[in-house]
């Protein structure tokens, strides 16, 4: 054999050799990407580079990357699906999703996301840890949103969106018709670390509320007869404002200390009974009512027209629906239930559960002949 065949075969060897190596190399790093992603404690991560056949504008790199914060409970699931599914075909920004539920959901979640329309987008399950509620919270039956943990985790939002300056929180009664993006952009005043839609100025209260009495003010949340609450001297006139859409600057949050002064007034409305006996909303207005206190910004109020899961509902126009930004079925009746107002526009951005655990309940069809 020749010495230039002898060179040849030694060149093939070590090109073979080197092939070799850099695919075990590429199969340890892809190996390693994916323990970081279950080791985080946070499960569900699809990064965008493993994205099959992901748009081009949820893959580039260069825009800012908008955190959107939804809890999502086993047996509301199908609202968080509807109202990602809002968010993400009327966008062209860099979403991704944290997605906050119990134990026992995140399973049924990705095997929906995985299964739909939906198996491109960005997001990552979070398991929310119901310990950091210890002695915080007082079940009471009168209440129902004081068993129910998830509707606290927007208290915690530098703790489910670790690395993020800004996020929004939405609840999963919500269909978005807007770009998310004009929502992100809300300005932040200095020294305010989020942003509510006031309860007295939204289009929702004027276009449907007429004689509300205290329902849209501080002393509709708190009980001004107790001490406590007297000295802080806040106005029981003062306007109050819906917590289930808001957007949050979490360098200020993280420095302002805002989830530990939530979690003072858990401690002491456990401890002294501070919320109204007549409680006008959510159990998680209180305490943000005090925390917040004239020290936030405001959202534009069609991002967040509320109402429709009450009869107050009804009243809307169809063209004032349709000109809503984002539509919110707070109140007892649920777009996926039978009796809310234009359950037709949330359903259209439903996507039926192909493990068939989460059904809709209709009795009939109801056109809102919104064109």
């Amino acid at each position: 054999m020749s010495f230039r065949k002898v060179n040849v075969i030694i060149l093939v060897l070590a090109v073979a050799l080197f092939l070799l190596v850099l695919h075990h190399n590429f199969l340890g790093l892809s190996s390693l990407l994916r323990n970081e992603v279950s080791d985080s404690g946070i499960v569900g991560l699809q990064p965008v580079d493993f994205v099959p056949n992901a748009p081009q504008h949820v893959v580039d790199g260069r825009q800012e990357e908008i955190p959107v914060v939804i809890a999502a409970s086993e047996d509301r699931l199908g609202g968080a699906i509807a109202a990602i599914n809002s968010i993400q075909h009327n966008t062209r920004s860099n979403v991704i999703f944290y997605v906050v539920t119990l134990n026992g959901t995140g399973e049924h979640l990705r095997s929906w996301l995985s299964s739909s329309t939906l198996k491109s987008i960005r997001y990552k399950i979070v398991n929310f840890d119901t310990k950091l509620l210890e002695g915080k919270v007082k079940e009471d039956p009168d209440q129902g949103d004081s068993m129910k943990p998830l509707t606290f985790a927007r208290f915690y939002l530098p703790i489910l969106v670790p690395s993020a300056k800004k996020a929004i929180y939405m609840d999963d009664d919500v269909i978005v018709q807007g770009d998310i993006l004009s929502l992100y952009n809300t300005p932040l005043k200095p020294g305010h670390a989020a942003a509510f839609s006031e309860d007295c100025d939204s289009s929702s209260t004027k276009v449907v509320i007429r004689g509300a009495g205290n329902q849209y003010n501080y002393i509709g949340y708190l009980d001004y007869k107790k001490e406590r609450i007297r000295k802080l001297s806040m106005k029981a006139s003062t306007c109050s404002f819906n917590p289930g859409v808001f957007v949050a600057n979490l360098t200020e949050w993280k420095r302002q200390n805002i989830t530990n002064q939530l979690e003072k007034w858990m401690k002491l409305n456990v401890e002294e009974g501070l919320y109204s006996r007549t409680l006008a909303g959510s159990i998680t207005t209180p305490p943000l009512l005090i925390v917040f206190y004239q020290q936030h910004s405001t959202i534009d109020p069609m991002w967040n027209v509320r109402h429709l899961g009450s009869s107050a509902g009804k009243r809307y126009s169809p063209q004032f629906v349709k000109a809503a930004k984002l539509l919110h079925w707070n109140g007892h009746f649920k777009p996926w239930g039978r009796t809310a107002s234009y359950t037709d526009v949330w359903e259209k951005w439903y996507i039926p559960d192909p493990t068939g655990k989460f059904n809709l309940i209709r009795r009939h069809v109801e056109i809102s002949n919104i064109k």
